[in-house]
């Protein structure tokens, strides 16, 4: 019974230090100023080499308006952000690697919002597709059998026409 506890301690252990696919989604101020989120985006880049992880994609932050406030505390002051800078890296890590990585954005108080999350390493993003324009062939034609006689138009006066709009407006 003792041996089973020890082999799963050991099956966890290994698994742990086994690489993974992860991506971290982040939100810099828009306090920051544009040389800065550089600076942030590098020190993300060096905890995720720190703990021995590998890059497979990235997207650089660009400012964007975001859906709702986020309302966040900075040298004690309520501040409402509405536009942040959005950026995204795809890497493979150790499951610790993960951890260490949100306890770093956790403390910087730069990044407003963030989230880690394991994922896949192929690419999920949704391509937009033109739509497939299907060749219709008009092989049928309409044919009229019977054709309605033309009636002569008879001149209206304008008192009949007032009539009539008078009869439509009042109803």
């Amino acid at each position: 019974m003792a041996e089973a506890g020890i082999e799963k301690t050991q099956e966890i252990v290994s698994d742990e230090r086994l690489p993974r696919v992860y991506e971290v989604g982040y939100l810099v101020s828009s306090t920051v100023k544009e040389e800065e989120v550089e600076k942030i985006v590098t020190a993300i880049r060096q905890q995720i080499e720190k703990e021995g992880g590998s890059f497979i994609a990235e997207g650089a932050p660009s400012l964007t308006r975001l859906a709702y406030e986020i309302s966040t505390r900075e040298e004690g002051k309520r501040v409402d952000h509405d536009r942040a800078s959005f950026g995204w890296i795809k890497f493979e890590a150790p499951s610790s690697a993960a951890q260490a990585l949100d306890e770093s954005l956790k403390a910087n108080n730069s990044i407003i919002r963030y989230i880690v999350f394991r994922t896949v390493r192929e690419e999920t993003r949704a391509h937009l597709k033109a739509p497939q324009l299907r060749e219709v062939r008009r092989t049928d034609t309409i044919k009229t059998t019977a054709k309605r006689p033309e009636e002569p138009a008879a001149p209206v006066s304008e008192a009949d026409l007032d009539k009539a709009l008078e009869d439509l407006t009042q109803e």
